[in-house]
């Protein structure tokens, strides 16, 4: 019997399925993998992994199984799942924008229902990943968090912050790779080649995030460690910010998430 079945095996799905074996969480062969071009899992089936191009048929007797599909394919794949589904079965929904409720007036009320929000770190392992139910059992949202743990860190939501979460893991991505990009540029600018620069500017960025991770420590803590006065430091962060750094930063996540809840339309 397999434990996982991944419908769609995209970035997402296939980045969840090594994550889940390199973690030691199951084997290759209790996780099966769908998509309609099986030639496009070719690599996936020498892996051991069970591949199928047959959703209906993937699900029996999984435990879990993940819904990695885009928005505009789910109610196809929901229709071709409802009559094969067991209440026992946990779904979890990776597909942007569709709420639990949505799925269970599809799937069926008495079904288990978990959404989970990986961001795109999760092809190295390292996805911020936020998990949210409308009335799962405890221990169903504790067993996904589990599985999702294999590929980065977990916060638990309530299911209407999706969008806000969205803005600050999916798209916050972005963000912190601009602002990396940006840190390069300046260090062109003082005399480093691009490559030198980029290099710095991405281990300093690395050793930053690290430092609040195992220190368990505040930001601002850290920086108060790296500012003396007439500093160097204390200078370049006050002339970010009368050119408005943190405020930009902080009205960019704030659009991204009216964007992602629908609220803008162009």
């Amino acid at each position: 019997m397999n434990k996982i079945t991944i419908i769609g095996g995209g970035n997402i799905g296939l980045s969840l399925a090594n994550g889940l074996v390199k973690s030691n969480y199951c084997s290759s062969a209790e996780i099966t993998i769908t998509r309609r071009n099986l030639s496009s899992l070719t690599l996936e089936k020498e892996k051991g992994y069970v591949v199928s191009d047959s959703n209906s048929e993937a699900v029996i007797g999984a435990e879990f199984i993940v819904l990695a599909i885009l928005p505009q394919q789910i109610k196809k794949v929901m229709d071709e799942l409802t009559p094969v589904l067991t209440p026992s079965q946990t779904i979890i929904s990776v597909v942007s924008g569709v709420s639990c409720q949505d799925i269970k007036d599809v799937l069926g009320q008495d079904k288990i229902v978990v959404r989970a929000m990986p961001n795109t770190a999760i092809a190295i392992g390292q996805s911020m990943t936020c998990i949210a139910t409308d009335n799962a059992p405890e221990e169903k949202v504790e067993e996904v968090s589990v599985i999702f743990e294999s590929v980065g860190s977990v916060v638990v939501i309530n299911e209407d912050l999706m969008t806000s979460a969205t803005a600050l893991c999916a798209c916050g991505i972005a963000f912190f790779l601009r602002s990396i990009r940006a840190a390069s540029q300046g260090g062109v600018e003082i005399g480093f080649h691009a490559h030198d620069a980029l290099k710095m500017a991405i281990q300093t960025a690395k050793g930053a995030a690290d430092l609040l991770l195992q220190m368990q420590s505040h930001p601002e803590s850290e920086i108060d460690k790296v500012t003396s006065p007439k500093g160097c430091t204390i200078a370049g962060l006050n002339e970010m910010e009368h050119n408005g750094f943190s405020s930009a930063f902080i009205k960019g996540i704030k659009l991204s998430a009216k964007k992602a809840g629908g609220l803008y339309n162009d």
